[in-house]
């Protein structure tokens, strides 16, 4: 015979377990269909860049926090702050020193997760040219990429460089054809196409930027504003489920990569295995380096700082706004 008392017990039994039900499983609203629907585009073609985004989609990790996600296909002719500012798309990714430019221009943008700790722009240059330290670039010709001269110029800046600088396109083919002697690289990507192309790594001097007290890391993930007012929760599962995507794709890096090789297939973009190998394995480098493991998504004040104070003394932009203002730390609380 069952007591008042047994039902009771019975009943906060049946509570307690729904409620760690909740709390131990994010994704039981979406198992529920409760899924919010949002959109994200990576701010260039498909690639290991952007591995942990494609890895979170395909293992489910947004389903698991509740969102209901449509990745389109980023690049020249979608670029990621039209497509946040037309809200043709809810989230991003971009440079930091990009973002806070666009900030500037009135397009009310929030870091929710700084993905990249360690910047991986470079500048190579050979080593037959005389060039083996900063100072041997000194009247030489360097080229530089349009929208990214920020870092550049303040190294120049610092060592009290002048050089000649010639614009930069898409290849590396001036640097390999001997048209410059220093060339513009992103370490995880034409840094590999320069040493594909014949040239062995003992040929080349690189300056990395973060070596030189200019480290302006690049990937965070970017929301407007009035997106992370409406939905802040959201936002953050998203941040979430974007860091668990790098985690595993860090552990599994050969299941990564067909996912990775998956979409660039989609996109028709070309690109090899071998290629994106090299690229998964150095953005694990520049997103968990030995002094910032579990830093995934956390921007440091000191990073910020020196990105805005480089920007505001190039003319770029007029204020430096409030770090807490710019960035929301979804990932520091979780």
């Amino acid at each position: 015979m069952r007591t008042r008392e047994g039902i009771l017990t019975r009943s906060v039994l049946v509570a307690a377990v729904v409620a760690s039900l909740l709390i131990i499983l994010p994704g039981l609203a979406a198992a529920a269909g409760e899924l919010r629907t949002m959109t994200f585009i990576p701010q260039w073609l498909p690639q290991a860049q952007f591995a942990g985004c494609y890895v979170a989609f395909e293992k489910g990790f947004y389903r698991e926090e509740g969102i209901d996600l449509k990745i389109l296909k980023g690049g020249p002719d979608a670029p990621a702050a039209a497509m946040l500012a037309s809200r043709r798309a809810d989230f991003t990714t971009m440079f930091l020193s990009e973002a806070l430019q666009h900030r500037e221009k009135q397009l009310p943008i929030v870091n929710i997760g700084q993905i990249m700790q360690r910047s991986g722009f470079i500048l190579v240059a050979k080593k037959g040219r005389g060039i083996n330290k900063p100072a041997d670039l000194n009247q030489k010709k360097v080229s530089l990429w349009p929208n990214f001269q920020v870092q550049p110029q303040a190294f120049f800046r610092k060592y009290g460089l002048s050089v000649k600088t010639v614009v930069q396109g898409a290849t590396v083919n001036l640097f390999l054809r001997g048209g410059v002697d220093a060339a513009s690289a992103m370490w995880y990507n034409e840094y590999h196409t320069i040493i594909n192309a014949g040239v062995n790594e003992d040929e080349l001097t690189t300056f990395f930027f973060d070596q030189h007290g200019l480290n302006f890391p690049e990937d965070g993930i970017y929301v407007l504003k009035e997106t992370y007012e409406r939905d802040p929760e959201g936002c953050c599962r998203f941040a979430r489920a974007t860091r668990k995507g790098w985690e595993y794709a860090f552990a599994h890096p050969e299941e990564a990569l067909d996912v990775v090789m998956k979409y660039i297939n989609a996109a028709h973009t070309g690109g090899n295995r071998v290629h994106q190998r090299w690229m998964l394995t150095r953005m694990k480098d520049l997103i968990q380096p030995g002094d910032a493991r579990d830093r995934i998504g956390i921007l440091n004040p000191g990073d910020y700082a020196a990105v805005a104070g480089a920007l505001q003394k190039s003319g770029l932009i007029k204020t430096v706004i409030p770090l807490d203002e710019f960035y929301v730390p979804c990932l520091e609380k979780h």
